[in-house]
Protein backbone atom coordinates (compact mmCIF):
# COMPACT_ATOMS: atom_id res chain seq x y z
CA UNK A 1 0.00 0.00 0.00
CA UNK A 2 1.42 3.38 -0.97
CA UNK A 3 1.81 6.18 1.53
CA UNK A 4 -0.79 8.21 -0.35
CA UNK A 5 -3.47 5.52 -0.19
CA UNK A 6 -2.63 4.83 3.47
CA UNK A 7 -2.91 8.57 4.15
CA UNK A 8 -6.31 8.67 2.46
CA UNK A 9 -7.52 5.82 4.67
CA UNK A 10 -6.31 7.56 7.81
CA UNK A 11 -7.84 10.85 6.67
CA UNK A 12 -11.20 9.17 6.06
CA UNK A 13 -11.19 7.67 9.56
CA UNK A 14 -10.17 10.99 11.11
CA UNK A 15 -12.89 12.90 9.27
CA UNK A 16 -15.50 10.42 10.47
CA UNK A 17 -14.18 10.66 14.03
CA UNK A 18 -14.29 14.45 13.93
CA UNK A 19 -17.82 14.46 12.52
CA UNK A 20 -19.34 11.82 14.78
CA UNK A 21 -17.48 12.29 18.07
CA UNK A 22 -15.10 15.21 18.40
CA UNK A 23 -17.20 17.98 16.90
CA UNK A 24 -20.44 17.13 18.76
CA UNK A 25 -18.53 16.95 22.06
CA UNK A 26 -16.68 20.17 21.30
CA UNK A 27 -19.94 21.96 20.53
CA UNK A 28 -21.36 20.76 23.86
CA UNK A 29 -18.26 22.07 25.64
CA UNK A 30 -18.54 25.39 23.81
CA UNK A 31 -22.14 25.76 24.99
CA UNK A 32 -21.04 24.87 28.50
CA UNK A 33 -18.27 27.46 28.73
CA UNK A 34 -20.32 30.09 26.90
CA UNK A 35 -22.92 29.63 29.65
CA UNK A 36 -20.23 30.46 32.20
CA UNK A 37 -19.75 26.90 33.43
CA UNK A 38 -16.41 25.35 34.31
CA UNK A 39 -14.90 22.34 32.60
CA UNK A 40 -14.66 19.19 34.70
CA UNK A 41 -11.81 16.70 34.68
CA UNK A 42 -13.46 14.62 31.94
CA UNK A 43 -13.83 17.66 29.73
CA UNK A 44 -10.18 18.53 30.28
CA UNK A 45 -9.07 14.97 29.48
CA UNK A 46 -11.06 15.12 26.26
CA UNK A 47 -9.38 18.37 25.23
CA UNK A 48 -5.96 17.05 26.19
CA UNK A 49 -6.52 13.95 24.07
CA UNK A 50 -7.57 16.12 21.13
CA UNK A 51 -4.41 18.22 21.36
CA UNK A 52 -2.33 15.02 21.55
CA UNK A 53 -4.11 13.72 18.44
CA UNK A 54 -3.44 17.00 16.64
CA UNK A 55 0.28 16.67 17.30
CA UNK A 56 0.23 13.15 15.89
CA UNK A 57 -1.64 14.05 12.70
CA UNK A 58 0.29 17.25 12.03
CA UNK A 59 2.69 15.52 9.58
CA UNK A 60 -0.32 14.08 7.75
CA UNK A 61 -1.86 17.53 7.35
CA UNK A 62 1.46 18.89 6.14
CA UNK A 63 1.52 16.20 3.45
CA UNK A 64 -2.06 17.06 2.48
CA UNK A 65 -2.41 20.85 2.58
CA UNK A 66 -5.98 20.61 1.28
CA UNK A 67 -6.93 19.74 4.88
CA UNK A 68 -5.06 22.64 6.52
CA UNK A 69 -8.11 24.91 6.59
CA UNK A 70 -10.24 22.23 8.23
CA UNK A 71 -7.51 21.47 10.78
CA UNK A 72 -7.10 25.18 11.53
CA UNK A 73 -10.86 25.59 12.02
CA UNK A 74 -11.03 22.68 14.41
CA UNK A 75 -8.04 23.97 16.37
CA UNK A 76 -9.59 27.42 16.50
CA UNK A 77 -12.78 25.96 18.02
CA UNK A 78 -10.78 24.16 20.71
CA UNK A 79 -8.80 27.33 21.41
CA UNK A 80 -12.05 29.28 21.84
CA UNK A 81 -13.26 26.65 24.30
CA UNK A 82 -10.02 26.77 26.28
CA UNK A 83 -9.88 30.58 26.32
CA UNK A 84 -13.45 30.81 27.57
CA UNK A 85 -12.84 28.05 30.14
CA UNK A 86 -9.83 29.96 31.48
CA UNK A 87 -11.89 33.14 31.63
CA UNK A 88 -14.61 31.31 33.56
CA UNK A 89 -12.02 29.87 35.98
CA UNK A 90 -10.68 33.34 36.72
CA UNK A 91 -14.18 34.51 37.64
CA UNK A 92 -14.51 31.91 40.42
Amino acid sequence: MSESSRDQGVIQVLLELIETQHLPRAMDLKKKVDAGELLDKYDMRFLESIFADVRQVSPLVKRHPEYEKLAASVLHLYKEIMDKAIENEKKT
